[in-house]
């Protein structure tokens, strides 16, 4: 069971370095937690752009997840891509060693952000398995609790690569997934929306007739489970949106067909970015909609996407947007 009051934040600074924040009353106190980091193996390295090793280091941490299974258990993906675990509310963490160690990672690359592990998913029915995302490496699954590593990238195709249909090297921006069919993946990759309909074993690409298949952010909505939505913006070079239109796209199918949803949404000389985790939905009946932008808008939707209010204004670039529901 979810612990609502329980909250993390993570912040990276250059002075005072990576610091992990943990609220036990809904984010009225705060105190520090966790802020040593227990590596397992070998330091190790990977490879840098040119091909040449680099050695591996703790930069940031990119995304906390609580367990949906244990409050006490709580995972943290961190750059260069790593995965920890704390069995005690944060208080201390452990490598899961496995994924650094994989037989793959001498051929992983850092993403223009990093080399990153962004996205950590749990799979409702059974705690052991968990899927994550590095950029640039691609999606893995774990369905023993991270003693090992299975790369789930079968189906994606990157042009940028020396091999486009490798094994790992694909940069995965984001995945989502509905509680209610835990094996059915959404990605939207550095370009192409991808469905897997088999818990990552194969994909298939459902971008359709999106005006650009390039973007950071996938939900899925909270009661429709063939419902997702993605925010295309132009271009691995150009972090906007196509034509200056901020359009959110709707597929009701699963991705077969989408359609623009622009109510409330500027139409015209929008050249903002939305970023990969600063989209978020909530559980309400209508499931609402939230998201931020580089440009400092918060914008949410109380009904399913089909009309929009900006409800932040003038905050500086919007990294993350989560939300939750309280009852």
């Amino acid at each position: 069971m979810v612990n609502p009051d329980l909250l993390f934040v993570a912040q990276a600074n250059d002075w005072f370095g990576q610091l992990v924040h943990r609220s036990t009353d809904g984010g009225t106190t705060w105190e520090q937690v966790g802020n040593t980091l227990n590596y397992d193996g070998e330091t190790g390295t990977h490879q840098w752009y040119d091909g040449t090793p680099h050695p591996w280091e703790f930069r940031r941490i990119w995304h906390i997840e609580p367990s949906i299974h244990d409050e006490n258990v709580i995972y943290a993906g961190v750059e260069d891509a790593a995965m920890f675990k704390s069995s005690d509310c944060g208080a201390s963490w452990q490598e899961l060693p496995a994924l650094r160690n994989h037989s793959t990672g001498n051929s992983w690359q850092p993403g223009a952000g990093g080399l990153c592990l962004h996205t950590i998913l749990q799979d409702p029915r059974d705690e052991n398995r968990l899927y994550i995302a590095i950029s640039a490496a691609g999606a893995f699954r774990t369905d023993d609790g991270g003693e090992t590593w299975l790369p789930i990238n079968k189906g994606l195709r990157s042009d940028y690569i020396p091999d486009p249909d490798a094994e790992v090297g694909h940069c995965v921006h984001n995945l989502a997934l509905h509680p209610s069919n835990p094996d059915r993946l959404f990605m939207q990759k550095h370009w192409d929306v991808m469905r897997s309909d088999n818990a990552g074993d194969e994909w298939v690409e459902v971008s359709g007739d999106l005006p650009s298949d390039f973007g950071f952010p996938i939900v899925v909505h909270a009661h429709e489970p063939e419902t997702i939505y993605v925010i295309p913006i132009l271009s691995d070079a150009y972090h906007y949106p196509p034509e200056g239109k901020l359009r959110v796209y709707r597929s009701r199918s699963g991705g077969h067909d989408w359609e623009a949803l622009t109510a409330g949404l500027p139409q015209e000389n929008c050249y903002v970015n939305i970023l990969r985790d600063a989209m978020s939905i909530d559980t309400l009946p209508e499931c609402g909609i939230y998201f931020g932008t580089t440009g400092g808008q918060v914008y949410a939707s109380t009904d399913s996407g089909d009309t929009w209010t900006t409800i932040v204004r003038d905050l500086p670039k919007v990294l993350s947007v989560e939300v939750q529901t309280l009852t």
